[in-house]
């Protein structure tokens, strides 16, 4: 196995460095305010469930801008919809080099903003999606005018999504969704939900699972409460679904009918192994700092980093 970084790799990277101290580097010291002691109060709209804060999505939306007009931001997207085809390789060692040099305005693994866009749900819908939803969608998910939530997480299950309770009856030309999602990712702010729900088989089985996309404003569709986490503010919500009705056209799911688990697991396929990349990166920064430290403190005379219970966890 060749475990040297592709030149193009490294070269992007060098070139993302650039770009974050030429454009996004500023930008950040002009908001301290999002980035140092302040930053969760400043972030987080504590009287409206503690959803971020109106200034912090708007410069969120501003790096994004900048990171699209440079190029950066659509990296991983297929080239038919402007991006590079960048490699879920390349976007692993990004995303660790990110988290590395730790968190700030070009990578937050808060709520998982980048230079380079994450777009899980475009990689769906783009493989997925018809023509009309792909018109509707598409470019509307990169630039935010359509924001799609993720509801596949229920009060009672988590990893074995296979036994979801919520439940999808087509009656007539519709169909009914009854049911509930926890810790429903992006509902903060979405136009539309992906709710996942049993259209046919039983509980535990992985056909028989549908992907809607259900519009936030439905009738039925109610978002409970925002889910607080440790880190605020929150983007994640509990959802009540009570005999939301949606058409019973191939344009209301994502994918084909009974096979959402496979549209599921592309946005987990996706997704996972780029978090996973930015945790090590995180974990690094912190080993770098630690060790720094310990060489830097002196009690008894001589330096933290000559103790052994020092050395051993570093």
């Amino acid at each position: 196995m060749d475990f040297n970084v592709p030149k193009e790799i490294t070269k992007k990277i060098k070139e993302l460095d650039e770009f974050i101290e030429r454009e996004i580097k500023p930008l950040e010291r002009k908001n301290l305010q999002f980035f140092d002691y302040r930053r969760e109060h400043a972030r987080t709209d504590w009287e409206n469930g503690g959803k971020p804060t109106k200034e912090w999505e708007a410069l969120l939306q501003e790096m994004k801008k900048r990171a699209d007009a440079a190029g950066h931001l659509r990296f991983a997207l297929p080239k038919e919809i402007g991006g590079q085809n960048g490699s879920n390789l390349a976007m692993a060692m990004i995303r660790e080099h990110f988290a590395h040099k730790g968190l700030g305005l070009h990578n937050d693994l808060q709520n998982e903003s980048s230079i380079v866009g994450n777009f899980p749900l475009v990689h769906m819908m783009w493989q997925f999606g018809t023509d009309a939803q792909k018109e509707e969608f598409l470019p509307a998910l990169i630039t935010g005018s359509r924001r799609i939530g993720f509801g596949l997480t229920e009060r009672n299950h988590g990893s074995d999504a296979t036994y979801m309770e919520t439940t999808a009856v087509k009656l007539g030309d519709e169909w009914v969704i009854n049911g509930n999602k926890r810790f429903n990712s992006g509902i903060h702010d979405a136009t539309h939900d992906l709710v996942f729900a049993r259209t046919s088989g039983e509980p535990g089985e992985g056909m028989g699972i549908t992907a809607f996309l259900v519009p936030v404003t439905n009738s039925g569709f109610n978002i409970e409460k925002m889910d607080w986490t440790f880190n605020m503010p929150t983007d994640h919500g509990s959802i009540a679904l009570n005999d939301v009705r949606m058409p019973g056209s191939t344009e209301s799911y994502l994918g084909e009918e009974g096979d959402g688990l496979v549209v599921a697991q592309t946005f987990l396929h996706e997704n996972r192994i780029r978090q996973a990349a930015s945790s090590l990166g995180a974990a690094q920064y912190c080993i770098d700092k630690a060790v720094a430290y310990a060489k830097e403190r002196v009690t008894w005379g001589k330096s933290l980093s000559t103790n052994q219970a020092i050395q051993f966890p570093l």
